[in-house]
């Protein structure tokens, strides 16, 4: 397990841009994703991305968000453009240190809102 903290969730109008971040306390093997759960719903994969590179993004978000990773630094990043009012949600990020296929660890939390 590792301690993940996230950044640069906040307070954007619709159509703005944000930039997640997401820094591991060590290296991280396996995917990273970012989860998102808005207030009464369940919570959502919204993008990952392999140590390799190779990523998935939701269709809901295809096209706006972007995942990258620096191994280097083991760091993710969510750049997140066109926000619409149903990207709100607290953001988190997860990851599978060990490439084992389970994620082991999970962030607090960011929180994105999203006003109309």
């Amino acid at each position: 397990q590792v301690q993940l903290v996230e950044s640069g969730g906040g307070l954007v109008q619709t159509g703005g841009s944000l930039r997640l971040s997401c820094v591991a306390s060590g290296s991280i093997a396996g995917i990273m994703a970012w989860y998102r759960q808005a207030p009464g719903k369940q919570r959502e994969l919204v993008v990952s991305i392999t140590s390799a590179g190779d990523a998935y993004t939701a269709d809901s978000v295809k096209g706006r968000f972007t995942i990258s990773r620096d191994n280097a630094k083991n760091t993710v990043y969510l750049q997140m453009n066109s926000l619409k009012p149903e990207d709100t949600g607290v953001y988190s990020c997860y990851a599978d240190r060990w490439g084992l296929g389970n994620y082991d660890s999970r962030g607090p939390g960011t929180q994105v809102t999203v006003s109309s």
